[in-house]
């Protein structure tokens, strides 16, 4: 495997200080073999160990696969900048990489961030989260997923909700975890050295932190 070397960083930063068209197509060749193809060689590394996992996550070499585009959607956007000065890697257990729980990696220019689980719960899944929060085994299990998580740096974005919502009594951690709209528990600030994530332990490391998140994405995945 050739994967991330420290070119792909420098890559990352010097397109964060020239986002521009112009300076992307001069950098092309950078980012073919810094970035996309470093990437790819990754993602397959990683193929076979995370298909073992319980549940298995899956790795998909490609473009709009387990690596998203470098390219910005600038239309909503009051930041018009083209490019997307990180590269971000998803492993996911269900039907879609966006829609699943899974596994993210997020390369920046001076970091790695990480994390696991699953984004905006629609009103089926929000009511199923809801009900397996107050109910104790399971809101024990997510209790200690979330606790083993934070060992490897990551936990929770604060709530969507002020208050505990309409029909649901708790107080405690539990109050806490049903005021939010989706689970994710990831690093915040700088997140790890970029040197973790080059050479020849990079899949290790990479799994390593995996494993830790797999009790968290194992109970997201259960929802429906």
């Amino acid at each position: 495997m050739t994967g991330f070397t420290p070119d792909t960083f420098a890559f990352l930063a010097d397109l964060q200080a020239n986002n521009t068209r112009d300076w992307f197509e001069d950098n092309r060749d950078r980012y073919e073999t810094h970035w996309r193809a470093a990437a790819l060689d990754f993602i397959a590394a990683l193929a076979d160990p995370m298909s073992k996992l319980t549940p298995k996550l899956k790795a998909e070499p490609k473009l709009n696969g387990s690596l998203r585009r470098i390219n910005r959607d600038t239309r909503f956007s009051k930041d018009k900048t083209p490019y997307s000065p990180s590269l971000h890697m998803i492993f996911w257990a269900g039907d879609h990489p966006n829609r699943s729980a899974g596994m993210h990696f997020v390369l920046h220019p001076d970091s790695v961030g990480y994390g696991a689980g699953r984004w905006g719960f629609d009103g089926a899944t929000l009511t199923s989260y809801r009900n397996r929060v107050v109910k104790k085994a399971d809101g024990d299990e997510l209790i200690v997923a979330l606790d083993q998580a934070a060992t490897v740096g990551c936990t929770t974005d604060d709530p969507a909700l002020a208050r505990v919502p309409k029909g649901f009594e708790a107080d405690g951690r539990r109050a806490e975890l049903l005021r939010h709209k989706g689970m994710v528990a990831r690093t915040m600030g700088d997140g790890a050295d970029p040197s973790v994530i080059q050479g020849a332990g990079a899949a290790d490391w990479a799994m390593d932190v995996t494993r830790a998140l797999m009790p968290l994405i194992g109970w997201v995945h259960e929802l429906p």
